[in-house]
């Protein structure tokens, strides 16, 4: 790995899908990004990319798609993913760098990045990589950690935080963990190739003690509701965006889906380790699992 490669948050040996979404009182979150997925995907596809996959929470909701890749750094997240979702052909599980995806160009028709863009910090790199791997026109589902939301505006006002919420330069709160500004991702979008389509703000009533008084399904209705101002304006905590891959791009041909994340030279074959014939590289399958991260 060169000294210019950007840097990778790992959630190996994590229990975050248990911690986070199982037990840590989520049920609000997840329900109103299964509405806003629902209100972006597209109604059928063929080859659906889902970046930072994690434990597969969300990958049931791309049941439209006849197959979906499922990408983490992570490779524990991924075999609790496998554990959830079984070895099915429709699966294809890959640990693998954002920034080096080791896909041919053109293979997917679909994406989305939920919950992932926020350790990022180069997006635009990582975007850049996103629309690559897709064919033209191909569907892309993004969220983001929005800086510019309410509590954040109201802490700046009161002087209760240092950073500004209304400026366009990420805030890293902690490692590898920011929130952007809404123009800022849209011209991410732009400069790495998608136009955008439509905007969704979710998450507005993440706030402990109103999720512990008002049941579960008004807070989500209500939520419902005031995702479609995110065409308007962006001032909750999350963001949805659905935008397309513009330019050039046909849909890949041939049987191969990876290509090296160390030279870039297409490499045949599945299900068994395998190995660039232009550079020499290795890359192990185990478990149902492909393994291209470049290691130290």
């Amino acid at each position: 790995m060169s000294d210019h490669d950007p840097p990778v948050c790992d959630y190996e040996g994590s229990d975050y899908q248990r911690c986070f979404w199982d037990e840590g009182g989520r049920a609000y979150e997840d329900a109103v990004e299964a509405i806003a997925l629902q209100r972006l995907l597209p109604k059928g596809g063929s080859f659906m990319l889902e970046l930072g996959a994690g434990a597969g929470r969300n990958t049931d909701r791309y049941l439209d798609y006849q197959r979906v890749a499922l990408i983490d750094y992570s490779r524990s997240q991924l075999e609790q993913a496998r554990r959830r979702l079984g070895g099915s052909q429709r699966y294809l599980y890959v640990a693998a760098d954002v920034y080096r995806l080791p896909f041919v160009a053109g293979l997917f028709d679909g994406a989305t990045m939920i919950r992932t863009l926020h350790h990022m910090a180069e997006p635009v790199l990582a975007l850049s990589q996103v629309r690559r791997v897709m064919i033209h026109k191909g569907v892309f589902v993004l969220e983001y950690a929005n800086k510019r939301n309410l509590k954040a505006m109201l802490r700046y006002a009161l002087g209760q935080q240092d950073w500004n919420p209304y400026s366009q330069a990420p805030v890293e709160f902690a490692a590898l963990n920011f929130d952007f500004h809404p123009k800022a991702v849209r011209r991410y979008l732009r400069e790495a190739g998608f136009e955008i389509e439509q905007q969704l703000t979710v998450s507005h009533f993440r706030v402990g003690w109103l999720k512990r008084v008002v049941p579960l399904q008004a807070l989500t209705g209500m939520d419902a509701l005031l995702q479609w101002t995110g065409e308007v304006v962006q001032f909750s905590p999350s963001v949805f965006v659905r935008s397309h891959a513009m330019g050039s791009g046909q849909r890949a041909t041939g049987t191969a889906i990876f290509q090296c994340p160390a030279c870039g030279s297409v490499i045949p074959g599945m299900n068994q380790d395998l190995t660039c014939n232009m550079c020499g590289s290795t890359w192990e399958f185990q478990e149902g699992i492909y393994d291209f991260r470049i290691k130290d």
